[in-house]
């Protein structure tokens, strides 16, 4: 289903100008999240991180407007096996030729929808660790951009090595995140993911986990890490808005036994439980 100018249609095609800059030049951002039972979760945080990348862009952006389109199709989603992954795109709209930035732009709206897998949530990950380093002194790194051809040929990378996902380590070696989600290491009580200044994009179920962490005993604490580092974890998960919490098994030739780590269940629990009250259905409906 496609969401473009306040209406819903079949299918995903629709009219584009092909001088539009998202589509010559990656000009723009896209949002991914997860629909059930009609509604979207964690709304809000979606619709404000896609509004304050725009707003650094310097795209103009509309909140009701990309509320509405998030809404119109996730209403779509009410049966009782529909669940669905919502993608939001925010171009800056057509241009001439040249790179500078259109004094007045004209900026492109359009939402998405597609079933989502149930079975991808809280599904269990083996990483490739990529020497594709992620461009940690690049502002657009921590925004949600269009320009994700490094994060294609990772995954390339990590299929043909027999790896469902890649893992990324920046320009000073220091691990960011993976191809398509954030890291989190345990260690003891010890909850830790890289920091955003680590060349991470400040995901919306990453906000979650760290306010989830007390609550399931354990500190939550941003930290650089080194490879080696986070290979000595106890346990180590990807987080995203479809995966939701992903139990990694394998970094390269390191295992892990993630998937049976108690605080792992611990905050799987709760992120189940967030996740339906946010969606108003019941926790297993969720994954």
């Amino acid at each position: 289903m496609l969401w473009r100018d306040g209406t819903i249609v079949p299918g995903t095609r629709a009219p584009l100008d092909h001088t539009d800059r998202g589509l010559t030049l990656g000009d723009g951002l896209f949002d991914t999240a997860l629909a059930l039972g009609g509604r979207v979760a964690f709304e809000d945080a979606h619709i404000a991180r896609l509004c304050a990348g725009a707003e650094t862009l310097g795209i103009p952006a509309e909140a009701d407007r990309i509320r509405a389109a998030m809404r119109a199709l996730a209403e779509q989603g009410r049966g009782e096996a529909d669940r669905l992954a919502i993608r939001t795109t925010l171009t800056r709209g057509s241009g001439p030729r040249g790179l500078k930035p259109p004094v007045d732009p004209q900026p492109t709206l359009f939402a998405t929808a597609a079933p989502s897998a149930r079975g991808a949530a809280f599904a269990r990950l083996r990483l490739w660790p990529t020497g594709i380093a992620r461009n940690d002194t690049s502002p657009a790194v921590r925004l949600k951009t269009l320009g994700y051809l490094d994060a294609v040929l990772a995954a390339g990378e990590a299929a043909a090595s027999g790896f469902d996902e890649s893992l990324f380590c920046n320009t000073r070696g220091r691990v960011a995140c993976a191809g398509t989600g954030n890291l989190f290491a345990l260690f003891g009580d010890r909850l830790v993911t890289p920091p955003l200044a680590d060349g991470v994009l400040a995901g919306i179920v990453r906000a979650e986990m760290l306010g989830l962490a007390g609550a399931c005993g354990l500190r939550a604490e941003e930290e650089s890490l080194s490879l080696p580092e986070l290979l000595g974890a106890e346990a180590v998960f990807l987080t995203n808005s479809l995966r939701l919490l992903a139990p990694v098994t394998a970094i390269g030739a390191t295992a892990f036994a993630s998937p049976d780590h108690p605080a792992v269940a611990r905050l799987s629990a709760a992120l189940r439980s967030a996740i339906a009250r946010a969606c108003g259905v019941a926790e297993d409906r969720v994954g």
